[in-house]
């Protein structure tokens, strides 16, 4: 039996590496080597530091000890029968849930809220994930990495950018506008980035660790950034001309963030609710109703959204990889997830010794 590598989440702040089967694909599925595949938020927060539930699973553990990681990108090595878009030597990004292709939900390419929860699962959740050597996905899940795209790129929009990217589309926002970014972890400065691409022309970050702003100022994503503390709101609208920005895009998920979003944008705007967790709390009168602020809340985006996100940024010449900090080999998962559970790098991700290189195609069949 061929065996590889793969990274389970115990839920007591330790990632463990053991060797499992390498799987074969059915009908409809491949086997993909992966390229990379990022540590995201929520896995440090929802199994890695304890295995919490999700909304209608009534108490029960989301995680269900699969093989973690649901950002995966890589190169199909194998496929099962019945495939009618991708084929091996494929390069993809792995949609990180598979729903059940029938529900509304699912038709519009929100997998993500798939409303069969007898026939939705996610990878690195309740079937196995991209923290191995291999992984076995549906088709239907996959989606093109375009030519300049890295495979650590390609992991980067499968969740974190691609989050992103769905917040700001609902807030609308322009070119001419400012943009406020609370949080300034992967998912916030992927809204930096993607904010400059769908025209942002000021753009602030907010941010609580001093040194993440130090590691962050160099980059060159941000206009501004601002301590998060007690006058980050009154610094903001100073920097404003005590206008405000247009859109506020909290990723914090904390409700300090929540509310300096709220608190510094300015009147008409529009403040999407990116992060996970915490709380939102705030007054109304004065903060929302007499501002006319509009609040928009959002998951993670679609099938088809990710897909046109991967375009607009090959095309662009942008790379999700330069918010990435560290890199890992598998052997060393427990300490990239030490690292990221810090809350104090950038983006963290684990490439597979051996894995594919997209300059590289000496693996695919002529």
């Amino acid at each position: 039996m061929t065996t590889m590598r793969g990274v389970f989440l115990p839920g007591d702040s330790t990632a463990v590496t053991r060797e499992i089967p390498v799987p074969e694909p059915g009908p409809g599925q491949v086997l993909v080597k992966v390229g990379a595949s990022g540590i995201c938020g929520s896995d440090l927060g929802l199994i890695y530091n304890g295995h919490h539930t999700h909304r209608g699973l009534d108490g029960a553990p989301a995680y269900k000890g699969v093989v973690a990681g649901h950002e995966p990108s890589g190169r199909i090595v194998k496929a099962g029968p019945g495939l009618v878009r991708f084929g091996v030597g494929d390069d993809v990004i792995v949609y990180h849930i598979q729903g059940c292709g029938r529900c509304g939900n699912c038709r519009a390419g929100y997998y993500i809220s798939c409303s069969d929860p007898r026939n939705k699962a996610s990878y690195g959740w309740q079937r196995d994930g991209g923290h191995a050597d291999y992984v076995l996905v549906d088709e239907s899940t996959c989606i093109p990495l375009p030519d300049g795209l890295s495979f650590v790129d390609g992991a980067l929009i499968a969740c974190g950018f691609g989050t992103a990217y769905e917040g700001l589309k609902r807030t609308g926002i322009h070119g001419g506008e400012d943009l406020l970014v609370v949080g300034l972890g992967p998912v916030g400065l992927a809204a930096a980035m993607i904010g400059r691409l769908l025209g942002a022309r000021r753009i602030i970050g907010v941010e609580r660790s001093l040194e993440r702003i130090e590691a962050v100022r160099s980059g060159g994503l941000l206009d501004d950034i601002v301590q998060a503390d007690s006058s980050a709101v009154a610094n903001i609208m100073s920097l404003t001309k005590g206008v405000g920005c247009q859109v506020s895009v909290d990723c914090s998920g904390s409700t300090p963030g929540r509310s300096t979003a709220v608190g510094a944008t300015a009147e008409w705007g529009r403040v999407g609710l990116i992060g996970e967790g915490g709380r939102l709390e705030t007054e109304v009168s004065d903060t929302l109703l007499h501002k006319q602020l509009t609040l928009t809340a959002s998951w993670v985006t679609s099938l088809q959204g990710m897909e046109e996100l991967s375009r607009l940024l090959s095309d662009a010449g942008l790379r999700p990889e330069d918010v990435v900090t560290h890199r890992f080999d598998l052997a060393d998962a427990d300490e990239a997830y030490k690292l990221a559970a810090s809350g104090s790098t950038g983006k963290v991700v684990l490439i597979p010794a051996g894995a594919p290189q997209r300059e590289d195609r000496s693996d695919v069949p002529a």
